[in-house]
This record gives structure tokens, sequence and C-alpha cells, in this order.
């Protein structure tokens, strides 16, 4: 086993940092993209070379929702398995084959995107319709992923296989639940693009059926949200500990509540499509139910992790009741960025019960108080994670270290996230109840009585986004002084260890066949059934392939 404190095999580092670099690329043109969109919705602005509002929403939402994230995550998991269990020669040309597929998908679909071809949204409902190198693309990042996945799994069983009767390290036990939950999820998006939409867009069929299509999207969509936010808790639980000199609270629940996400995130797509009809409302009562069941593990973990606070500060000699609040490092970006994650996860939560719940559900459903929820949860709670794990991630790989100068680049870098965040998704919130929609670009609400009662609130989404895109910057240079500028050395990659007199972690959660097969119990009582009844009773399908759809 490495020295904790040591750096990354520099294989592995090149590896992880090749999805680094796709990441923050994605995230600077995502960003600008979604700039773009704030001016147009104020209506004062329009795109210029004939460029389509719908065509930046979609590069805004599949750039960061998908292709950020995806990368982000999946490199990152790879340093974490790295240092815990090890990779071999061949997981990492696994590794790397993952890669190149996975960005030879996205380069297809950005350029069907880019070239107005495939102005379909990140959900790419049907009707709409895009060209076919759009869906061959989505079906090649998947495909990758899954590659990534595979090798994730081999690392872990190699492991167990050469420690038998072992607990697997907590992190890399993490990274394979969060993998599992993906492969599994993306068996739905998988089948709708392979089965209905290429077959669709090659004029091989002649309509497909669009609730089928939506419901296979949903029982993917509703677990992306939890491939994104894992990753987040993976650091909490797993890194943060150590960063503010504390200990794990307790490995066993910590596992717990990675299990109960297997469990409980997948079988709930559901809860986005409440206001369909063709799907029985037994069972979309029954997918609420276990909507509002992932909240037990979120609430096991905002203990864990205060338990954790509390401890680290009683342990520097804070005796008061909240004294411990003072004593945790807030000058240390690896803390303060994803500590402010944390705290937008609280009023996040919140909203997404509100979104969960069948009839608060009525008042916000398609509004952009849920594009504010999206990005309290995604924008905020994740993505500000993901920076701070940067903070220290970056230097690990480029063999420097995180000065001074980085921390205070990424203090600034936290305020004007936070502020710009905190402007624009306040306003969408409050802009959804009066009920402003969604992916719209308002201007056919131009001089309306509503578009006049909404178009302040448009006014602070471009404040907001436009303080955000600063944020961006200072990200985007950060990054690079962090890559070529930093001072040489080796910095610590932090990793926590457990309280020495911690409870016995249950054996019983190293038993995959058991969790994974109660998830494919869940799944198939959660979906079988009405997804018969959808396929006998759904009303006729979407109409013959036609591309381009026009816009009135």
């Amino acid at each position: 086993m490495m020295n904790i404190k040591s750096a990354l095999p520099k294989k592995d580092a090149s590896l992880t940092m090749a999805h680094m670099w796709v990441a923050f690329i994605s995230l600077l043109i995502g960003g600008l993209m979604g700039l773009l969109q704030t001016f147009v919705r104020t209506g004062k602005i329009t795109l210029p070379f004939g460029i389509d509002y719908y065509q930046i929403l979609t590069v805004h939402g599949v750039i960061l929702a998908l292709v950020l994230t995806t990368f982000f995550i999946i490199g990152f998991q790879f340093a974490l398995m790295s240092k815990t269990v090890g990779m071999s020669n061949g997981q990492r040309k696994w590794g790397w084959i993952a890669f190149w597929i996975m960005l030879l998908g996205t380069t297809a679909t950005a350029i069907m995107i880019l070239l107005g071809k495939a102005s379909v949204l990140y959900t790419f409902y049907a009707p709409l319709a895009a060209h076919p190198i759009f869906y061959f693309g989505l079906t090649f990042v998947v495909v990758g992923s899954w590659v990534a996945c595979f090798v994730n799994f081999h690392q872990l069983f190699k492991w167990k296989k050469q420690n038998p009767g072992e607990k697997s390290p907590l992190l890399a036990f993490m990274v394979v639940i969060n993998m599992a939950i993906w492969f599994i999820a993306t068996l739905g998006v998988a089948a709708t693009v392979l089965i209905q939409f290429i077959p669709w867009s090659l004029g091989l069929v002649d309509e497909i059926n669009i609730l089928v299509s939506r419901t296979l999207f949903w029982y993917f969509g509703h677990p992306l949200v939890y491939f994104w936010l894992l990753p987040a808790y993976m650091a909490w639980y797993g890194i943060i500990p150590k960063i503010i000199g504390g200990k794990i609270f307790s490995d066993g629940l910590a596992r717990l509540a990675f299990i109960l996400f297997l469990l409980f995130s997948i079988p709930v797509g559901f809860h986005h499509q409440l206001l369909e009809p063709g799907i029985d409302p037994f069972w979309k009562y029954i997918q609420v139910v276990l909507t509002f069941a992932v909240a037990i593990p979120s609430l096991l973990t905002a203990f864990s992790m205060f338990a954790v606070f509390e401890s680290a500060g009683r342990a520097k000699g804070e005796r008061s009741l909240f004294g411990w609040f003072k004593a945790l490092p807030w000058k240390d970006v690896r803390f303060l960025a994803p500590m402010v994650g944390m705290i937008a996860f609280i009023p996040a939560g919140a909203g997404g019960l509100v979104n969960a719940s069948n009839q608060l559900n009525l008042v916000v459903h398609n509004t952009i108080w849920v594009t504010g929820h999206f990005h309290l949860t995604l924008a905020t709670t994740v993505i500000l994670t993901f920076f701070g794990i940067s903070y220290w991630l970056i230097p690990v790989l480029t063999g420097r270290k995180l000065d001074a100068k980085t921390n205070r680049l990424g203090i600034m870098q936290t305020i004007v996230w936070t502020l710009g965040m905190f402007i624009m998704s306040g306003s969408m919130h409050i802009a959804g109840l009066l009920g402003a929609p969604r992916r719209s670009s308002f201007s056919e609400y131009n001089g309306s009585e509503q578009a006049v009662e909404w178009i302040g609130y448009q006014y602070a989404q471009a404040i907001g986004g436009s303080i955000l895109f600063i944020g961006i910057l200072l990200m985007m240079y950060t990054f690079f002084y962090m890559t070529f500028s930093a001072p040489k050395g080796i910095e610590e990659f932090p990793i926590a260890e457990e309280e020495i007199d911690a409870d016995t972690t249950p054996m019983i959660f190293e038993n995959w066949r058991l969790w994974i097969g109660i998830a494919v119990v869940l799944i198939a009582f959660a979906y079988t059934i009405p997804f018969i009844d959808i396929i006998q009773n759904s009303p006729p399908g979407a109409p013959p392939f036609q591309w381009p759809i026009g816009r009135s």
C-alpha cells in the first residue's frame, strides 16, 4: 500500500488528468451558453448569426449535466481506485479505451448540436428530432462509461481476491456502488436510444412510442442525479474529515447510506412523470413513496458529517455548544467549497421534496422553479464540491503544491460562485412560483401581462449568470495555474482514517449479490406491470421522423 501522502503513480495521474481537461473545457463552453441564455431571457438581446435559443439551451444542458459531470466523476473515481486498491496495466489500458470512446461520442454529439442539427435539449424528448449522429454519439458515451464501470468493478474484485475476508476500502466500496447505480440506470437510456431513436432517425420505423421513450429516459434520469451526488458524498465522508483534522465518524453508517442509495435511487422515475397520462396513479404513488425514502441516506449523511465536525472541533479544545463550528478550517478552500455545497443541499433537498410530491408538484411542474432546483443541487452542491476536490486533486495529478495563491483564488471563486448562484437560483424559484415556464426563451410572452410580472426576475437571473461566469473564469485561471505554474512538489492525497474505537462494520455490507439482487427486485416491482400497461395501452407514437422540426 502506498503512503497516504504520496502522489498517484504517473500513469494513473495522466488518465485522471485527461478526464479533468475535458471536464473543465466543458465548464467553460457550457457556462458561456448559460450566460447567453440569461441575456436572451431578458428580451433585450438577440443571438447573432442565426443561432437558435434552443441550440444554446441544448449545449448548456448536455455539456454541463452530462459531459462535465461524467468525465469529472469517472476521472476522480479512477484516482480514488488507484489510491485505495491499485490499478494494473490492463485496467489502465481499458480506462484509456473508455476515455476515448466517451470522447468520440461527446465530439459527435457536440458537433451535431453546434451545427443546429440536434436542438432537442438534454432530455431529447420525441417528437423533437435530432440528426442520427447525435443518437450514435450518445450511445458511444454510454458504452464508454460502461467500460469504465467494469474497470472499477474488476479493480475491487481483484483487491478482494488478494485480501480475502477483509473489509474493502471505504472509498473503493463507494465508487463501485456509484458505478453500479450508473450501469443499471443507463440500461434505460441505452434501450430507448438503440431500440427507438436510432431506428426512427434512420427511417427504419415510421414512429416510436413517446410514453415508452420518456419512461425509459426517466428510469435513467433520476438516478443520474445520484450519480452526480455520490462522488460529492465520497469527498464528504472519506476526504473532508482528513482535511479538518478529524476521523470518519462511522464506516458502517457511510456504507449503509450508499447501499440505501443503490436500493432507492433507481425505481423512482415516475415522480418526473406525475402529470403524464398513461401511467396508473397507483404506480406513481408507489414510486413517490420510494422517492421520499431516498431522504433517509441524505439525513444519515447530514448526521455523520456534523458528528465529524463537532468531534474535530472538540478535539481542538472547543467546549462550548457551538464552539466547534468556528474551529473548522474556514480559510482552507478544500473545506470551504464542499461545506458551502453541503449547506446549499438543505434548501435543495427541501425543493426536491416539493418536486416529488404529487400535490405540490402541480404548482411548480414545468416552471423555472425546477431549473432553479437543478442549479441548487447540481450546480451548487455537486459542482462546488467538485471544485473543492479540484484544489487538491489537480496538484496531486500534476506534481505541484496547493500554495497560498491557489487557496486564495479558490476562496474568491467560492464566494463569487455562491453569490451568483444565490441570485440566479433564488430568482428562478420565485419566478417559478409565479408561473414562469422552463425551457423557454420567453420571447413568445413579450408584452404580455405575465411577462411584465416576470421581467424583474429575468434581469436578476442575468445578473446572477454574469457573476457565475466570472466564477467560471476564475476557476479556469486557477485550473491553468495549478496545472502549469504552481510550485512543484508532492501534494497530499487526503484520505481520512476511521476512529480507533469505531464499531466493526458488518460484513453483510460486502455481500454484493444481496444488495444488487434487492435493487433488481425493487426495479422489477416498480416498473414491470406499469411498463407492460404502457406498451399495451399508450396512444399512438411520434409521427414519422422529420428533421429538422421547426419552431413557431
